[in-house]
């Protein structure tokens, strides 16, 4: 859409001042070009309501670049290519691309014990290292999962400072280091901390230097500051869940992270479209390191990840794609990029419902799909087993106060009039614990995937561990 100069009331050598700096501003367009079917793809976020910023790069040619829907509510701000987003865990490219570099200037052996640049994490009786920190094979812990456990709510303040925090008060990993993998935040946050440590500069001046200036991407930044105010930055919403809510109102979810490296990116789709060149002309990195970022990670065992350095690097339906997703708050994202075909998009979304990696599955499959296997078909449906029944006098066993020393954080479980098990904190919601065999209970908070009973010798319960994908036999010890 071309910009038109309409003056209205004004002397006439201020009319044509007017007119020739807002016709021969170097600001971008709103939007464009766009293609019709991508459009199409959006038209549900088009409105008076949350929605995206979309940018396509084919054979070096950017093919859509618009926006769709409303990036602050509370004021009706419309999203454009030019909206700053949150990109959520999209950004750990970004930290393991500052890691490559720092080991290029000779700053960073990926391959030492974390513990030369930290001393102050804990022992955990093996050596991590930078490298099991960008592939999540460290067996540190993910925040999220363990901050929730300890009454942090997502919408709180969650600092840079306290999750490190909270990492130096940890007493166990997950696994012994390179064995296994198992996606950790936290393990990108502390690579931050390194990048600070070896760089002499905070992780948003390094990035800035090395990375974001380079290549032109002047609305680009790690948030580092959640009080920091940013121009023309999206709010994040999901659809309101207030009892008797009409459809179409949303819930305003305040972003308060500052997680250096593993999330808290703001950027632009145009500034985003830079680096998503980068990976076609290599300007900043050059071929080695960006050869480096799409080398998956192998375990101990020989098995090869699909995880590389904060991209995933596998097929989608017989193409070879890398990419990243991003969900914080409200805001979801999606980057995927196709190397043989030179194709690169990214869907930056700031409502919790919109699914920017189907989005951008069918933008590809606009653009390639007639060169793509058929789509696979949907797994069956596997049964779950039969949980066992037990009496309120069976479950008042499992009741006391338990605590976390390393959240210093308690539970107190209770049987309910329902007869159902329940586990109460002062912040969390209660969270109903059914039984899945024996000792082992499944909550109905996403935060309790897989709770089980220890006992001692002679049989008493003693405690309980809560296991997750990323979080394993974290333990609360019985109190009374």
């Amino acid at each position: 859409m071309k910009r038109r100069c309409r003056p209205h009331t004004a002397t006439l050598a201020a009319l044509i001042a007017l007119a020739l700096s807002a016709c021969t501003s170097s600001a971008p367009p709103p939007g464009g070009p766009t293609d019709p079917d991508i459009d199409a793809i959006f038209a549900d976020l088009e409105g008076d309501r949350p929605g995206a910023a979309v940018g396509v790069i084919l054979d070096g040619e950017v093919v859509h670049r618009a926006g769709y829907g409303i990036a602050d509510l509370d004021h009706g701000v419309p999203i454009t290519p030019g909206t700053v987003f949150d990109i959520a865990s999209i950004s750990k490219q970004f930290g393991a691309m500052a890691a490559l570099l720092l080991e290029a200037e000779g700053n960073l052996d990926l391959d030492a014990d974390v513990r030369t640049y930290v001393p102050e994490l804990p022992d955990f009786g093996a050596v991590i290292t930078a490298r099991h920190l960008i592939h999540h094979t460290s067996g540190i812990r993910d925040w999220p999962h363990t901050m929730a456990l300890g009454g942090v709510e997502f919408t709180d303040v969650i600092s840079f400072e306290k999750i490190l925090r909270m990492l130096h008060n940890q007493q166990a990993i997950n696994f012994p280091p390179g064995s296994e993998y198992a996606y950790s935040n936290t393990g990108y946050n502390l690579l931050a901390r390194i990048i600070e440590v070896q760089s002499g500069m905070t992780f948003r001046e390094y990035t800035h230097s090395r990375i974001f200036e380079p290549l032109g991407m002047t609305r680009t930044h790690f948030s580092d500051d959640y009080l920091e105010v940013v121009s023309g930055r999206a709010e994040s919403y999901a659809p309101s869940q207030a009892e008797g809510a009409s459809e179409g109102t949303f819930w305003n979810l305040p972003n308060q992270l500052t997680a250096l490296a593993s999330s808290s990116l703001n950027t632009t789709i145009d500034d985003f479209i830079r680096w998503m060149r980068n990976y076609e002309s290599g300007q900043v990195g050059g071929e080695g390191i960006l050869g480096a970022m799409v080398r998956p990670g192998v375990l101990t065992s020989g098995d090869t990840l699909v995880y590389a350095h904060g991209l995933t690097v596998n097929d989608y339906r017989g193409l070879p794609a890398l990419g990243h997703g991003g969900s914080w708050v409200g805001f979801r994202t999606n980057f995927v990029r196709f190397p043989e075909q030179n194709l690169s998009i990214a869907v930056f979304c700031n409502v919790s419902d919109c699914d920017p990696a189907g989005r951008a599955r069918r933008i590809a499959e606009h653009y390639i799909g007639d060169l793509m296997e058929p789509a696979p078909e949907p797994p069956e449906p596997q049964p779950q087993p039969e949980a066992p029944d037990l009496s309120a006098d069976r479950l008042q066993e499992y009741t006391g106060s338990y605590r976390s020393p390393e959240l210093d954080s308690s539970y107190e479980l209770t049987v309910d009039a329902e007869g159902r098990l329940v586990a109460s904190h002062w912040r969390n919601a209660a969270t109903v614990l059914s039984p899945t065999g024996t000792d082992a209970f499944e909550g109905d908070q996403w935060f309790f995937p897989g709770v089980r009973f220890v006992r001692n010798a002679a049989g008493e319960i003693t405690g309980f561990t809560v296991t997750g994908d990323r979080v394993r036999e974290l333990i609360f010890e019985r109190r009374r």
